[in-house]
């Protein structure tokens, strides 16, 4: 007959496998577990077995052993977890993408009844229809004010009527009504609260962020130092480039309005005094635009190879036959 392990051994057991995951995986979801069943839970391993490892556990157990095994190893950067470990969690150890495995876990959400002092994480409306129900089942609908009438010997819920509000307890009314209705308002799955990648700490909805949304943040961030080197005139590299040409700018104009000249000013001062220059230089531009595409037309025309002759002989018979 086995032996049944005593809590002393569950313990040690688990400290030694939440040990030996912190050291092979230095990627984690935390996630949370409400209102998860085992059955749903079992789905969700056989899902993401392969390169992720879901790990359940009580709070103080998994505090305890991450904190003794950061003290062991001397690794201080497992105790970033220790804040994450707060309210129903369990442990997600990957090596795959991050991403993918979020949304993977994201797939297992299965529908459940409004159950009785549960917090609604939603609104529910119920819809106008038919229900199905006798007329005798009146008295539910007038407990809650909702508007129905008879038709054809069944209840009819003439409009919709928001029944539950997001983060308000279900009632027995409600929920003896919205199981009479066959309504399955609320899905529940494990939900990724924080990521932890090789200590670092952040957000889910990082996941999300792609290349563009990088650029377009990185973008910003350069106008930002940009505008604020220019306003506090503090050379940076991003805005160097607008420093010199408001440098250029600056020193054109000196030029311009008295005596002095340089190189890059001459023609400037040329077309000032003789204002009848732009319009050749403004016309030999578009004379030149208009050039390209003939050029490029009559070049692809020399290129066409030329009708070969046809002979005598090709054409089957000879003039001296």
């Amino acid at each position: 007959m086995a032996v049944k392990p005593s809590k002393a051994d569950k313990k040690i057991a688990y400290d030694a496998k939440l040990c030996q995951l912190l050291d092979e995986y230095t990627q984690i979801l935390i996630a949370a577990a409400d209102n998860v069943g085992s059955n749903q839970l079992q789905n969700i391993r056989k899902g993401l077995r392969g390169d992720s490892i879901v790990l359940m556990g009580k709070n103080t157990m998994m505090k305890r052993s991450v904190r003794m095994h950061a003290e062991k190893t001397g690794n201080q950067v497992f105790l970033n977890l220790i804040p994450l470990l707060q309210g129903n969690v369990g442990l997600i150890f990957t090596k795959g993408d991050l991403k993918e495995v979020s949304e993977e876990v994201a797939k297992y959400k299965v529908g459940a009844p409004a159950r009785v002092g549960l917090v609604a994480p939603i609104d529910v409306v119920v819809p106008p229809g038919n229900t199905g129900l006798d007329p005798s089942q009146t008295s539910f609908f007038q407990v809650l004010n909702i508007p129905t009438k008879i038709n054809k010997g069944t209840v009819e819920i003439i409009t919709p009527v928001e029944l539950i509000k997001k983060g308000e307890k279900v009632g027995s009314s409600e929920a003896a009504l919205l199981a009479k209705l066959g309504i399955r308002p609320f899905s529940y799955g494990l939900v990724v609260l924080s990521v932890y990648d090789n200590g670092s700490v952040f957000s889910p909805e990082v996941l999300d962020l792609t290349e563009e949304d990088l650029i377009e943040k990185f973008a910003t961030g350069v106008s930002m130092v940009t505008a604020l080197s220019l306003a506090i005139s503090y050379p940076t590299l991003a805005a160097a480039p607008h420093m010199f040409i408001n440098a250029y700018k600056n020193v054109l104009s000196v030029a311009v309005a008295t005596e002095y000249s340089f190189p890059q000013a001459d023609k400037v001062k040329e077309y000032l005094a003789d204002p009848s220059k732009f319009a050749v230089a403004v016309a030999a531009v578009a004379t030149d635009a208009g050039a390209a595409p003939a050029a490029a037309a009559a070049a692809a025309e020399e290129k066409k190879p030329e009708p070969e002759e046809e002979s005598d002989d090709d054409m089957g018979f000879s003039l001296f036959d």
